[in-house]
């Protein structure tokens, strides 16, 4: 039985696009909401094969904010083309099966793919420090990948600028913004460009097992696949674990990428400014991201407490890199 809000209002079109590329005789038997981002609409598709017990999954992502279906096409054409040259990377990722970029034929401009086992983990849990040394030796592994020119993503873009940080009403550090925001306003550091994931964070991995048996299963969401600085990428993640965890949590995350073997990170101001590049973005309170954190079960993270750790976390980068 198909069970998913929506489905069926408005949605007949993309489902004989998915329909279309399954194999003869193969029907979508179930549809679910998957929980944990908010760019777009995603969808577990379970699909019976004809004749034989049981069914396998695939996943459906759908534009339909307005401002992400606008630039649906560059994303998703984006996305599809990481996911053909991940194949035989050794990364785990998702196997593109269709993409209608456009919404040429389907309600929403939408992706299908695979889908990988494992789930997002985000709890403050007795695995929390062995998740961010997975999480390390992820990111490093995504890092030394070897592209060819005509292969590369598109260079790194930006996510916020001097004019654009929002700080946080009423806060009382105001000149600790000020001088963070005068970080980024200096000239972008010399680099080494490598291939990023560019939105790599605990909400985007799957882990399978505990303790010992804890495993990456699964790395998703590569929409925003860039060619640029290693430091962006673990800014990002480190960033998202100081909301997470805190201000340390996210401070160590550099030591454990080069832990992992992952590629020489810029030092002192220069590793600075890709640390606030990243976390200024977020102002003022996190909230784009917070909300499907909460979804998955971290409801303690409020704006109040996210905006705290927030402003400790910038401190924390002042306290260490400058």
């Amino acid at each position: 039985m198909i069970d998913s809000e929506d489905w069926d209002q408005g949605w007949e079109g993309t489902r004989r696009w998915v329909e279309g590329h399954l194999a003869a005789g193969e029907r979508i038997t179930e549809v679910s909401a998957l929980r944990g981002g908010w760019t777009s609409r995603m969808r577990r598709l379970d699909v019976q094969r004809p004749g034989r017990a049981g069914s396998y999954a695939l996943v459906l992502r759908s534009f339909v904010k307005p401002f992400y279906r606008r630039h649906a096409p560059g994303l998703l054409a984006r996305e599809a083309a990481v996911l053909r040259l991940l194949e035989s990377s050794g990364i785990p990722a998702a196997r593109l099966v269709a993409v209608d970029a456009a919404g040429a034929v389907c309600e929403h401009p939408s992706l299908v793919m695979t889908h990988l086992p494992g789930r997002v983990r985000l709890a403050e849990d007795g695995d929390t420090a062995r998740r961010a040394d997975l999480l390390a030796a992820q990111l490093a592994a995504v890092h030394a990948l070897r592209v060819g020119e005509r292969d590369r993503p598109r260079a790194w873009q930006a996510w916020t600028a001097p004019g654009r940080v929002a700080v946080p009403e009423g806060t009382a550090r105001g000149g600790l913004w000020e001088r963070a925001v005068g970080v980024i306003g200096g000239a972008v550091p010399a680099h080494r460009p490598c291939f990023l994931h560019r939105d790599f964070h605990p909400g985007n991995v799957l882990f399978t097992g505990a303790g010992a048996g804890l495993a990456v299963a699964g790395v998703v969401d590569w929409v925003e696949t860039s060619w640029g600085p290693a430091d962006l990428d673990v800014a990002h993640c480190s960033t998202a674990l100081a909301l997470l965890h805190g201000p340390g949590a996210g401070l160590d995350f550099a030591d454990r990428y080069l832990a992992a073997g992952g590629r020489e990170l810029a030092e002192g101001r220069a590793h600075l400014y890709w640390r606030l590049l990243d976390a200024l973005a977020f102002a003022p309170d996190a909230q784009k991201v917070a909300e499907p954190w909460r979804e998955l079960g971290r409801t303690d993270l409020t704006p109040a407490v996210l905006t705290g750790r927030l402003e400790d976390y910038l401190q924390a980068l002042f306290d260490r890199y400058a």
